[in-house]
């Protein structure tokens, strides 16, 4: 079972107020949750049946003249063109004639390292997180990008036979869920076998697993098809007991960070949004499992609501191949087969992504295309410990973007955004730099799990934006505030006097009382002021007028497929459909080839090279050095999505978030 969880917290403050900001988008997260690298990333969705239909009536906002945008913001409703987006489906086409007798000639010289038995199988196992960014060799993770070239690169290399894919319990969001099940189905147009294994079978796994078309899972699996869940916590009534006087400024009604921290229960409006994403997550599985078995979605829901932990009743209910132990499984892949090997002849994923397209003649046509990454949390410098695949460096990102478009090499551009935000400034910046590249050739915005607040700060300055079914995307909104800590001081006896100069010097200093009437004011105006500067930004890169921005913003948190109908994002569809439509931005022929260049290729650090070692010497997960990038502090405004964050290891689902808050109070003094 998958569950979303709601995890408020910013105990860092106790330590140093100065960590809140009274401008926008500064998150009331401590910095552990704040470098989460993308919302689904950290997520394992366990998730029920939810019925209740969304019923809601948004108030417009009047426009104030005296706070009207230095850029024009389209008044017309009908302004954004509506336009007919190729799909991007792929299309298997046999290399045959000259080109196979060259590729044929560059496999028989191949390097060592890409020289692979003719039969073989591709093993790939994903398990745990997977990274939108491309690793190098010394990480120890999984990369999607990788991923999905290794499906491609089968296809079509005749050495390969078929794919055997082990699918373990995965950390990852259902945007890269979707993209990973795309390429399964493409692989099968080559008439070539997929076979997947899952031993933990629950909702991912078997929306991965069950579109390799044959799937076997052995005898004792743990089988925890429930259905989906989400929760949220509330920190106020905690606060109230220790004397925490949480100050918050929301601006956008489904901001929830707020409500996490002022609130003991959840409001109308979160209920209604996450009661939104709920269904959209269930209702696409039900819709995908349902064409699976050829079955109605009552029979599936009925099904799930017995709530089966028998392997032999998904076996007798179809829901899988037969029930075989992974030797068993490879016994039968030999035989199928007809290897006389002692062992089956494989080739893993870290070996096979090595193998470079152009051995394959799939290196592509003398058009380019660049894909400029955007993952994880936004950052306007480099710190200290900042590794080089941690995060969006916003200085980094803005040299990318300007040597793209001075580069005449380049047709077009893609933005590829895995990202909740972070730096507001950094996000601005990189919105800017977008749009001027945009004015001089085709950009296209791809979302993968998530793209929302700094990361559809982004996405927004694209020509057209694509996203995932279940992207999770939008959330234009502001949330600030600080704690006033008086009583808790008065409970445990300490003093705090502060001397300033300046009415409003004392506004974040000064913890130990809360907001005078005159600062609160000021609070709330500079809120509400960021709070307009962002939506307007969004209104006049969508060409809607402020009003009909107004309506579909307010910190609320939209589904790729609602954003869609709504008009945040233009298309719905995977990093192919974003391929298709930069070609025809840049009027290049549908079957034409294009060299799509990845312009921030990995290079190892000295740190990934030390985390790969003790990856395999010690077993040390690459969380460790999630770890080493939340040790650093983060200055200035925010513009993250609050308020759904996913749990950061696979093993934590059944984690109490009062241990969150106890270790956070710890650390803060």
């Amino acid at each position: 079972m998958s569950k979303l969880h709601l995890l408020p917290s910013h105990f860092n403050a106790l330590k140093n107020p100065r960590t809140l900001s009274p401008f926008p988008w500064k998150s009331p997260f401590p910095k552990q949750l704040q470098s989460c690298p993308s919302l689904s990333n950290t997520i394992r969705t366990r998730t029920l049946c939810s019925t209740a239909k969304e019923k809601e009536n948004t108030k417009k906002t009047k426009k104030d003249p005296s706070t009207k945008p230095p850029w024009p913001v389209e008044e017309n409703e009908n302004s954004r063109p509506k336009v007919e987006y190729p799909s991007g489906e792929f299309e298997f086409k046999e290399i045959t004639g000259w080109k196979n007798f060259v590729v044929k000639l560059r496999m028989l010289f191949a390097l060592p390292w890409e020289r692979v038995r003719k039969g073989s199988v591709l093993s790939m196992k994903l398990r745990g997180q997977i990274s939108d960014q491309l690793q190098s060799r010394f990480s120890s993770g999984l990369s999607l990008p990788q991923i999905c070239e290794n499906f491609v690169k089968a296809t079509y290399d005749p050495r390969i036979s078929g794919i055997y894919l082990q699918i373990e319990p995965l950390n990852c969001g259902w945007g890269k869920v979707e993209e990973i099940r795309r390429h399964i189905l493409n692989f099968k147009k080559s008439g070539k076998f997929i076979v997947g294994y899952v031993p933990i079978c629950e909702e991912k796994e078997y929306y991965l697993g069950r579109a390799c078309g044959e799937l076997y899972i052995p005898p004792s699996a743990y089988v925890g098809l429930y259905g989906f869940t989400v929760e949220a916590s509330f920190l106020g009534g905690v606060f109230e007991k220790i004397g925490i006087e949480p100050q918050v400024e929301r601006i956008g009604k489904y901001k929830s960070a707020g409500d996490q921290l002022s609130r003991k229960s959840i409001s109308k409006e979160n209920f209604v949004m996450l009661t939104s994403i709920l269904e959209n997550i269930y209702g696409n599985w039900l819709d995908t499992v349902s064409s699976y078995q050829g079955k109605r979605h009552d029979e599936i829901e009925n099904f799930i609501n017995e709530g089966v932990y028998k392997v032999d009743r998904l076996k007798e209910e179809g829901w899988i191949t037969d029930i075989h132990y992974d030797d068993e499984v490879i016994s039968m892949l030999k035989e199928r087969l007809g290897q006389k090997d002692k062992n089956l002849r494989t080739v893993d994923y870290r070996k096979y992504s090595r193998v470079r397209n152009w051995t394959l003649g799939l290196a592509g046509g003398k058009d380019q295309i660049a894909i400029i990454r955007a993952s994880g949390s936004i950052s306007r410098v480099r710190s200290p410990l900042n590794l080089s695949s941690s995060g969006v460096i916003g200085e980094q990102f803005i040299e990318k973007i300007r040597s793209v478009k001075e580069a005449k090499k380049y047709k077009a551009v893609i933005i590829r955004i895995d990202s909740p935000g972070g730096d507001a400034l950094a996000s601005d910046l990189m919105w800017r730099e977008i749009r001027l590249l945009a004015e001089s050739k085709p950009v296209v915005a791809s979302m993968s799990d998530v793209a929302a607040s700094g990361g559809y700060y982004m996405a927004m300055a694209a020509g057209t934006i694509v996203a995932e079914n279940l992207t999770l995307t939008g959330s234009i909104g502001v949330v600030t505030g600080k704690f006033s800590l008086n009583k808790l001081y008065e409970k445990i006896g300490f003093n705090k006097e502060t001397i300033s100069r300046g009415r409003y010097a004392e506004l974040l200093a000064a913890e130990q009382r809360p907001f005078r009437p005159d600062e609160a004011e000021l609070f709330a105006k500079s809120a509400q002021n960021a709070y307009k500067q962002f939506r307007d930004k969004a209104a006049f890169s969508r060409s809607m007028t402020v009003d009909q921005m107004e309506e579909i913003a307010q910190g609320r948190v939209w589904t790729g497929k609602d954003a869609a109908s709504l008009g945040l994002v233009d298309a719905v569809g995977g990093l192919s459909q974003a391929v298709a439509i930069a070609k025809q931005k840049a009027n290049i022929p549908q079957d034409k080839q294009v060299k799509l260049v990845e312009v921030s290729k990995p290079s190892p650090s000295l740190p990934e090279i030390i985390s790969g070692i003790g990856n395999s010497l010690f077993g040390v997960d690459r969380t460790l050095k999630e770890i080493l990038q939340d040790l650093t502090s983060s200055d200035g405004v925010q513009a993250r999505m609050e308020g759904i964050m996913f749990e950061r290891l696979g093993g934590a689902s059944f984690g109490n978030p009062i241990f969150q808050l106890i270790k956070d109070c710890l650390s803060s003094y």
